[in-house]
């Protein structure tokens, strides 16, 4: 009996393995073509530096009694610099603030990565009239930027674009930015090889996260009832929206052997 039940919990746990090893799968995995730049880089990017914005103790009770999810962090950093003082003499006291129409929360739904987003340089080494081997070299011919941005106009773009930029960090596990600079004269000193007789082309292009989900709005009101406190919401709206947001400091790169001039 006991060995029968030892064979099925064993049985139950192969079944459940596969999942297991599934969730372990890391979040991003970079191609061999893929190389971080960000000490060779002669444009200092900045660093995109955006913190969870803890809620204050009001806030927190106040976000707690909402009806709908907030998470955008310009109205918890409104809330946080907001008071309210109690009094024991608040009964029959009533209030309604309205703090106005505010997108609340985004809800990623897709988030895959373009390595070839935007084609940034081309070195080129002819050595047709060689008779041995050369090596070529990336090396940025020219000062290129690569910007992202939403897919579509939608009220409060900048607030809409932290939160995106939020789960996409967090999702990818990339430096990412709406807008990066490759500087002239960036270079590796990897070389690729150059048969005799040939010649190499070396492209190379800035990668992107294509983030796409859907973002809630609503018309955001305190109400005060006595001495308690609460947040309603109004109006809710839920819009599609997508986004291209450039990887900073890094480069996929894509090499040609050629006969002739491409």
């Amino acid at each position: 009996m006991r060995k029968s039940v030892f064979c099925c919990l064993m049985s139950a746990l192969v079944l459940y393995l596969p999942t297991f090893a599934v969730a372990a799968v890391p979040k991003q995995v970079l191609g061999s073509s893929v190389i971080d730049i960000s000490k060779e880089n002669t444009y200092p990017n900045p660093t995109q530096d955006l913190p969870y914005l803890e809620p204050s103790p009001l806030a927190k009770q106040l976000l707690k009694s909402a009806n709908v999810k907030i998470e955008n962090p310009e109205l918890i950093r409104l809330l946080n610099e907001s008071s309210v003082s109690s009094t024991p003499f608040a009964i029959g006291y009533r209030a309604t603030i309205y703090l106005g129409q505010w997108p609340l929360n985004y809800q990623s739904l897709e988030t895959s990565t373009n390595w070839e987003y935007q084609k940034v340089n081309t070195n080129f080494l002819d050595n047709r009239g060689g008779n041995a081997p050369q090596k070529l070299y990336y090396r940025q011919e020219m000062q290129k930027q690569i910007r992202g941005g939403l897919t579509a106009q939608i009220p409060n773009e900048e607030a809409v674009r932290k939160m995106m930029l939020l789960i996409a960090m967090k999702k990818t596990n990339l430096p990412l930015s709406f807008s990066t600079v490759i500087g002239i004269g960036t270079k590796k000193d990897q070389p690729y090889r150059v048969p005799a007789k040939k010649m190499g082309y070396l492209y190379a292009y800035a990668p992107a996260v294509n983030e796409k989900g859907k973002v809630t709005y609503g018309e955001v009101y305190i109400v005060l009832k006595g001495n308690k406190k609460k947040i309603v919401v109004k109006n809710v709206i839920t819009q599609g929206i997508g986004a291209w947001i450039p990887v900073q400091d890094r480069l996929s790169f894509s090499y040609v052997i050629s006969d002739q001039p491409r």
